[in-house]
């Protein structure tokens, strides 16, 4: 039996009117519905006849993420489930400058690793809004810890450590090279938290003696920062109105915090930010 297009538990799909205050209806109709639907005809048509051709697209790119000539197999099964995943951690009852609440357990934690909520979302934004191409940012958390980080991954890089050979999450345009002499403090901590598996060095829970990416990870939300996503509603950004910045501001507002909590197995009381 062929895939077909995920239907998020939120709702979304066919969203009428799209998303208030971050998606126009013909906006959201590309990114999920038309996108979603050219992503998974593509697997289709590449597993047909192999050992993939049942298995979730979650499982495929964990398993064809180490062998260069199943390459354009994880690259669309890798899309699927991150456009799938960014659609099914937003709120359809958002509404502009109105962020949900967030779980005061989950709170808590995040304010714990990041010193407050507004840090997390700068961090947050400034990462996505400097990736110099397309992809993905996630927050997720150490599977045995309360500890949280931020990452990103590239075209359509995975962020699950099966699948740690194509994370894709280094872009050299915002990254500090070799020879870089910017070592002050503010840069340096910040870089840090950005470090999963071998170049982290946040304890034996972040070991440096793991390989990069082999930690396990649990994501928790991600954004997407592929053109085609925000383009149609903002713009380029020409003469600092709209574009890239101002779709991720309106993203933070649009943040189902209650699935994040979920997936980070963290409940309790709602607390406003």
């Amino acid at each position: 039996m062929p895939h077909a297009i995920p239907v998020p538990v939120s709702g979304l799909t066919g969203a009428a009117n799209g998303i208030p205050g971050l998606f126009s209806r013909e906006s959201f109709h590309l990114l999920w519905t038309e996108y979603q639907t050219f992503v998974i005809e593509r697997l289709n048509q590449l597993i047909v006849g192999t050992q993939y051709e049942h298995m979730e697209p979650l499982r495929i790119l964990k398993q064809t993420a180490r062998e260069p000539s199943l390459a354009p197999v994880f690259n669309y099964a890798s899309m699927a489930h991150n456009n799938h995943f960014f659609v099914n951690t937003l709120n359809p009852d958002s509404e502009e400058n109105k962020p949900m609440e967030v779980p005061s357990k989950l709170k808590l934690q995040l304010e714990a690793q990041f010193s407050s909520m507004e840090t997390l979302r700068r961090e947050m934004i400034l990462t996505a809004s400097t990736m110099f191409g397309p992809g993905f940012v996630w927050l997720v958390k150490n599977h045995k810890s309360s500890q949280y980080r931020i990452l990103t991954t590239y075209l359509a890089g995975s962020p699950y450590s099966e699948a740690h050979w194509r994370r894709q999450g280094i872009d050299m345009n915002t990254a500090p090279g070799p020879t870089s002499a910017d070592d002050n403090a503010t840069t340096g901590e910040y870089l840090e938290r950005q470090k999963l598996g071998s170049g982290a060095s946040h304890g034996s829970k972040w070991s440096k003696d793991e390989a990069p990416g082999g930690i396990t990870v649990i994501p928790l939300l991600c954004v997407n920062t592929w053109e085609h996503v925000w383009l149609r509603d903002y713009g380029v950004g020409t003469g600092g109105r709209g574009g890239k910045r101002l779709y991720l501001e309106n993203w933070w507002n649009s943040i189902d915090w209650n699935k994040v909590a979920d997936a980070a197995q963290v409940h309790g009381k709602s607390l406003k930010l």
